[in-house]
């Protein structure tokens, strides 16, 4: 049986391409989720302005950016995420020890500067619309778990106090880390829902038994007619597996 949950789970993906459409989601949805993601896309269509507005109106940021660079520009990249205050931000485990302990250091310093708690900085470790195939053709030869596995290890030395991993990694990366460590994971289907890009991927009830301890939702709520009812029945579907 599955832990109950002591705070709402659920990260709604913003991977839209403009803040007015961002901001009604983020308005609609607020009282049924924990968190809002800003991704790329939205990023760089509507800038840092659009995180002020959604932290202006209470809701808390995933950031999720993925920054993957030489140690100095990644710590002055997640100095700025800091102090845009964002609750949460990406890293890429790729980008190796002292990129990322270049990470978590600045998340650190410059949290403590401004008087407010440090954002959790994710390592994360591969993308959910990659299988072995796609990692053997960049040269992976170890298995994709034994390659998550890897680098989540590489990201706990670091000093990352989190990860970003896809649902089938949870339970091998749940077994292994740290119980402080938290696991957020993509790739969440609905019932009936089309994987589409995503090749890794498990329902919310199953991801929360497996270990999870957040879920980007992205598709399954923000695609559909109704996204709050969307995301009230992912929820009752945690919370009766629970």
């Amino acid at each position: 049986m599955m832990p109950k949950m002591t705070r709402n789970p659920l990260i709604v993906a913003l991977d839209v391409p403009t803040a007015d459409k961002a901001l009604g989601l983020a308005q609609a949805l607020a009282p049924f989720v924990g968190a809002f993601k800003v991704g790329s896309e939205l990023f760089t269509s509507a800038g840092p302005e659009v995180v002020r507005q959604i932290r202006a109106a209470g809701g808390s940021i995933f950031l999720d950016l993925k920054f993957h660079d030489i140690p100095n520009t990644v710590k002055g990249s997640v100095a700025a995420a800091t102090r845009l205050d964002v609750q949460m931000l990406t890293v890429h485990c790729g980008g190796g020890l002292e990129m990322l302990k270049a990470a978590e250091a600045a998340a650190q310093q410059t949290a403590a500067e401004m008087v407010r708690p440090a954002p959790l900085v994710l390592g994360v470790t591969v993308l959910t619309s990659l299988d072995e195939d796609a990692l053997a053709r960049l040269g992976v030869t170890e298995s994709l778990s034994r390659h998550a596995e890897r680098l989540a290890d590489l990201a706990v030395d670091a000093g990352l106090r989190g990860l970003v991993c896809s649902p089938l990694e949870l339970p091998l990366l749940r077994r292994r880390l740290p119980q402080h460590v938290q696991l957020v994971t993509p790739g969440i289907r609905a019932a009936h829902d089309v994987n589409a890009d995503q090749k890794r991927t498990l329902s919310a009830a199953e991801a929360i038994a497996a270990g999870a301890d957040w879920l980007v939702v992205g598709r399954p709520i923000c695609a559909v007619a109704d996204p709050r009812a969307a995301a009230q029945q992912i929820l009752a579907s945690i919370n009766a597996a629970s």
